[in-house]
Parts: C-alpha cells; structure tokens; sequence
C-alpha cells in the first residue's frame, strides 16, 4: 500500500519546515504507517516528500532495506554511532547521529508529533535543529480516510470477527440453565470461557487481541466493564469483540447483546430501542453528513422514549451515555468521531455505530456495526445477525 501524503506535504509547506520526524517502534501506529515498517524497537522516520529511515542498531536494518517502504534506509553506523559513544555516551551519541542524519537531507526544520520523546527534541534543539510541535496530528488526519486496499483488511478482520462472535453465540446456544446460571458440558459457563474460545477462533482466522468483553447482568450496565464470572439465564449478555489482524495489523469491531432464557420487559424495549437507533444512525451515514448529526439520529430515537442521554443531560448515568461511534484502522479507536461536535464525514472514513442504553438495575444494551463511508452513502462491513434471545 502506497499512501497519497498530498496533504503532508501541504502540511509541510504551510508549516514552513523542511520535513516530519518521528521516532517510536511500529506500536505507534502513525509511525507503521509513515514507514511501512513494522519493527518492535524504537526507529526514525523522516519524511521530506520521500521517506527515509535510521536505525540506531543494525538489527532491523537489512529487514527495512527489503520490506519498508522507504526511500533510503540508514543505520547508526553509517554515521560512525560506535567513535561517537566513546566521545559523548549513548544518549549524546544518539543525538549527533540523528543531526547528522538530518543534515543528510538539508533538513533544519522539522515537524513533529506530540508523542515524539520530549528528550530528543530538546536535544536537537540545543544541537540546533528547530523542532515544531504538531498539535493537530496530521498522520492521524490522513490515516482516517482508508483506502480500498485498507478497507479489504478491516474487511478481512471483520469476517475473522464474525466467526469468533458466532463461535460465542454457539456456546449459548448450547447452555441450558441450572439454578439461574448458564451450564455447558457440566460446566458454569463463564465469561472467561466465552473469550477464551473468541480468541482461540480469531487465532485460528489470523487475528488477535489483547481484551474483549463479555460483560453479563450488572457487568453489562458498564461499556467498558471487560465481565467475568458465571452468565446468568435471562440477563443481557454484551459482547464487544475487537481484533487485529496479524498480517495487515488492522482491525475490527463489532458488539452484539445476547440473552439466554427470557428477557425482562425492559430489556426487550431496550434492545428494540437500540436497534431503532442503530438504524437511524446508519440512515444519517453520507458523506458531507457529519458526525454529530448521526450521533443526533440515535439521541433522538432514546430522548423520545424518555431516556437519558449526554446530550441532553451531560451529566447522565444511566441511558445512553457513550459516543455513536469511532474511527477504526491501525488504532481501535481514531479519527473521525461519531459524537457531538464532530465534523463532516467523508468517503473512505470507516466508522463503527454503536448505539447502548445502560442501568445497573437493568443491565446493558448495545448493538454495533462497522461501517465505510461512500461516495453516495455507506457500506455496512457486518454481517450478523441483530437478535436478542438465544435459543
């Protein structure tokens, strides 16, 4: 994948400096995609309308010379880092090589992000290379709108995530109740059992995950209470699942409420009400729209059934009281933002919608898909099934 950095260099132009430095290891994920290069150690990348990388230890560099999508690779020897310890330490060092390197490419004047090591960019400073803050984070901009090669990726991770959420739904169907509590082959069914096999079908389908959440009863009345212990029969079962592919590393989200046994009432008028916001959401989804004026939409559908919601009470519990919804891509969550204050959306912005209602006296209830904006509306990457009760 080639990105278009157009509006980098823009970005450079208006700034008036000579080029972009950042220097993390790939976890970062505006570095991974500035580079092209996925390395679990701190590098530099710079980019001055080409790419161009410095390691400071030789490991990764004949990897970067075949794999990065750079225009030079560079290491610390190349810049004699070993007489320069002897002369100034490690860290002194360091400092001069990354100077040297800069030089290298007329570069005195660079952009930076704010998570650039505070260390370093008073260092080049006293070494007298100026190092402008970008508060904006213009990586991060540019990252939000996906190409057709990213969205295939999300794409991808999303199938892997719809078989790991029905391996989940698979287990519940297969419980039956005993004294309230969900047994499965002679076992409680817990929340641990649920995510372990969620992860053992996404390793199976090439992703991974740090966390996910099976959050039952209570648990659920929390977004982002991960769950754990025994499921119950008749309360609402929230399972938000969020991999990472291991190829591309990007990922994917979805969350589906499920109920074992008979819901309550509520929960059922819940759940209803959830999905009609969902639907508004989606309905709101077109490019110029913008993120507010989706998160609108689901705001809508809850206050005209008297529920609490932020934007109306900003200081709400229960009800509604999360964002519609997210970026996805490299990071779970990035730009742009479904919620107040948010601005247009734009084809290529994939975005989940994800309306929830929440009360500890009731539970939780929420309902996500993931979707890509369009030239005339949206595409919904999901496909799953919306349905509460679990036979």
């Amino acid at each position: 994948m080639k990105p278009d950095f157009s509006m980098l260099d823009s970005h450079l132009q208006e700034r008036g400096v000579d080029g972009y430095l950042v220097y993390a290891d790939s976890g970062e994920s505006d570095q991974y995609y500035l580079s092209g290069f996925d390395a679990p150690d701190p590098f530099v990348t710079l980019y001055d309308g080409a790419t161009h990388l410095l390691f400071l230890r030789g490991l990764e560099y004949g990897r970067a010379k075949e794999q990065a999508r750079a225009e030079t690779v560079s290491r610390g020897s190349d810049y004699d880092l070993a007489e320069k310890v002897d002369e100034y330490g490690n860290t002194g060092a360091t400092d001069r090589v990354l100077v040297e390197f800069l030089q290298d490419h007329d570069v005195t004047r660079v952009g930076a992000p704010g998570s650039f090591p505070l260390r370093v960019a008073d260092a080049l400073r006293d070494l007298g290379v100026e190092v402008m803050p970008d508060d904006g984070g213009i990586i991060t901009e540019i990252r939000a709108t996906k190409t057709d090669e990213e969205i295939d990726h999300i794409r991808t991770a999303q199938r892997a995530n719809e078989r790991a959420m029905a391996r989940a739904e698979e287990l519940l169907q297969g419980a039956h109740t005993e004294e309230g509590q969900l047994v499965y082959d002679d076992e409680v069914l817990t929340s641990e059992r649920i995510k372990r096999e969620i992860e053992i079908t996404l390793l199976r389908h090439g992703c991974a995950l740090d966390e996910t959440i099976v959050a039952c009863g209570r648990d659920a009345a929390d977004p982002h209470n991960r769950g754990g212990g025994p499921l119950e029969a008749g309360e609402p079962i929230i399972i938000d699942i969020f991999p990472r592919d291991k190829t591309t590393n990007y990922h994917a989200d979805m969350t589906r409420t499920f109920c074992k046994g008979e819901p309550s009432e509520t929960l059922g008028e819940w759940y209803t009400l959830a999905d009609r916001a969902r639907r508004a959401a989606l309905q709101a989804v077109e490019p110029g729209a913008t993120g507010e004026a989706v998160h609108d939409a689901v705001c809508d559908v809850y206050e005209a059934a008297g529920l609490p919601t932020l934007r109306a009470d900003d200081t709400a519990q229960t009800g509604f009281i999360h964002s519609t919804g997210h970026g996805i891509g490299l990071d779970v969550h990035e730009q742009p933002n479904i919620s107040t204050d948010s601005g247009p959306l734009e084809p290529g912005h994939v975005v989940t919608i994800e309306p929830g209602l929440y009360d500890p006296d009731i539970g939780g209830v929420r309902i996500e898909d993931l979707v890509v904006v369009t030239d005339d509306g949206y595409e919904n990457l999901t496909d799953y099934d919306v349905s509460l009760v679990v036979d």
